[in-house]
């Protein structure tokens, strides 16, 4: 999708040099597409593979399901510490 734009934005500004409102709407494309991609907080736009805004949604995934694991991860070993004492207590 991104290839498809910028071969859309080239073929604007070509056109440009038949008529000077192609490079108004070259320019009009282009701005959008800067403006969409600096709003996203991403180098390029989401549609270009992997960029900046997939990894930022992988990096929010990742933290979530490590904080989720450290929060279980806890539970769980503060479960089998109780259990243990339980059974020392009864066997010992």
């Amino acid at each position: 999708m991104f290839l498809l734009l910028l071969i859309v934005i080239a073929v604007l500004f070509g056109f440009g040099f038949l008529d000077p409102i192609w490079w108004v709407a070259g320019a009009v494309l282009v701005y959008g597409v800067t403006r969409h991609a600096r709003d996203r907080g991403g180098g390029r736009s989401r549609n270009g593979g992997a960029d900046l805004g997939d990894y930022r949604d992988y990096q929010e995934r990742r933290d979530r399901r490590d904080r989720w694991d450290r929060r279980y991860s806890r539970q769980t070993r503060a479960r089998r510490r109780r259990e243990d004492r339980r059974d020392h207590e009864h066997h010992g």
